[in-house]
């Protein structure tokens, strides 16, 4: 049955939204030669999205063609704003965007641990009334937050955990509260970190793939045939809690203390640094990051020594252009992980380093790989991020020895920064959704 002339309409609005969200502002024409519809059609559609205030003209083009120059069309981007939100147990970020995502402001405070759960949520909803203020947005349309913990499937709300700050649930409500006219949404941290490298990241080619999020804490985010599982509690990924050989004891549903969070989290990662010799700036306050960089640091510097040396180009010196191939994982083929060592002795620890967090990390990559079968592990996260090729190298290495099941180790793109962009992302999608939606549209603004 063909689409009613409303419905018809309908659908070429929104692909033509779409089109100038992808591609930006563009031509009628353009958007006759991408939509495939008629000349009279797109005249059509452009005068029924302008005339409901959702595009606009924003420029001229066609200074190499006959006649007059054509009006190229974009999005009202201040049609809306948006906030997103990466709540942290130490502290919260926050970004003010316009209706297509261009961010406008954008800042963080730290919040303590001694520092109430009243305070902790007054300070953090003054950092977001303080970003909308520098942004020049009035009011905001929608907001999206990610933070840990596990997020109710039916009411869409942070669950109660006694692992982490009370203020974190209250600051939800604070926010539906102060800001009765937003659209505000939670969803757990490394999902919109999956999200975000899907979308933006390392991830752009896979439809399937499993982001492991290493930070203060672990968690995993499962996408299966381009969709983001969350499970029937909303708990997929929770692999901090995943049983693990050599443990004291056993997680409980309580504490993933005795899980694989023993093996990967901050506080591991730091302690395994200082037993294998890896040692920060003087001053400087060990963390998981600055022991992880440290140490991916000295063995690349390490191998870029040995290539030197086997290219003829020196320790310090550049390779040929003939030189060694990378590898999958990105670190040097030709070079055997036996002659980092031997040319560089202070890389030794790091070296040791490196390959014992490996070893970590790979028991809980193999039990995902062994599940799913996802073909791609993306190392998310800080430190994730700050292990660069050299860490994610060593684990596929050691995935290939524990499972048939061909599986890619990647390093994140994004790091960090994924769950703030991943959090914008979705309030993005929300809004246009919404405001793209014919028959919800406001009244245009004069």
């Amino acid at each position: 049955m063909p689409a009613s002339p409303s419905t018809a309409r309908a659908i070429n609005d929104r692909l033509a939204l779409r089109l100038l969200q992808q591609e930006g502002p563009l031509t009628a024409g353009q958007l006759k030669q991408l939509t495939g519809l008629s000349r009279p059609t797109v005249a059509d559609l452009v005068e029924r999205l302008t005339a409901a205030g959702l595009i606009t003209v924003v420029g001229e083009s066609g200074g190499q063609r006959r006649g007059p120059n054509a009006k190229v069309y974009g999005i009202v981007a201040d049609r809306a704003h948006l906030a997103a939100l990466d709540i942290r147990t130490e502290g919260v970020a926050v970004t003010v965007a316009d209706l297509v995502g261009r961010v406008l402001a954008e800042a963080s405070a730290p919040i303590g641990d001694d520092t109430g759960t009243g305070p902790a949520v007054e300070q953090a909803v003054a950092l977001v009334e303080r970003v909308v203020k520098e942004a020049g947005a009035d009011r905001l349309h929608t907001v999206g937050i990610g933070a840990p913990g596990l997020i109710d499937p039916a009411s869409g709300e942070l669950r109660d955990s006694s692992g982490l700050p009370e203020w974190h649930r209250r600051l939800v409500a604070a926010l539906q509260e102060r800001l009765p006219e937003a659209r505000v949404s939670v969803e757990n941290e490394t999902n919109l970190a999956a999200l975000a490298e899907q979308r933006d990241g390392v991830a752009r080619d896979r439809d399937t793939f499993v982001l492991l999020w290493l930070g203060h804490g672990t968690g995993a985010a499962v996408v299966l045939d381009g969709a983001l599982r969350r499970g029937a509690s909303g708990g997929t990924g929770e692999i901090g809690f995943l049983p693990v050989p050599g443990a004291a004891a056993l997680p409980s549903s309580t504490d993933c203390e005795g899980g694989f969070h023993s093996l990967a989290a901050s506080g591991a990662v730091v302690d395994l640094a200082a037993r294998c010799g890896i040692s920060v700036g003087p001053g400087q306050e060990p963390s998981a990051v600055g022991v992880v960089r440290a140490a991916a640091g000295l063995v690349r510097s390490a191998v870029r020594d040995v290539r030197g040396v086997e290219t003829g180009a020196g320790a310090s010196g550049t390779a040929s252009k003939g030189g060694a191939s990378r590898s999958m994982g990105g670190t040097e083929a030709s070079v055997s992980p036996r002659a980092v060592p031997v040319a560089s002795p202070r890389a030794v620890p790091a070296t040791r380093f490196l390959d014992a967090l490996a070893d970590r990390l790979a028991v809980g990559v193999a039990s995902v790989v062994a599940i799913l079968d996802p073909g791609c592990v993306v190392l998310g996260g800080e430190v994730g991020q700050a292990g660069g090729d050299e860490l994610a190298a060593r684990v596929q290495d050691r995935i290939a020895r524990m499972t048939p099941l061909p599986t890619e180790v990647r390093t994140t793109t994004l790091g960090g920064s994924a769950v703030l962009r991943g959090a914008l992302l979705t309030a993005r999608d929300r809004a246009q959704e919404e405001l793209f939606t014919p028959g919800e549209r406001p009244v245009r603004r004069s």
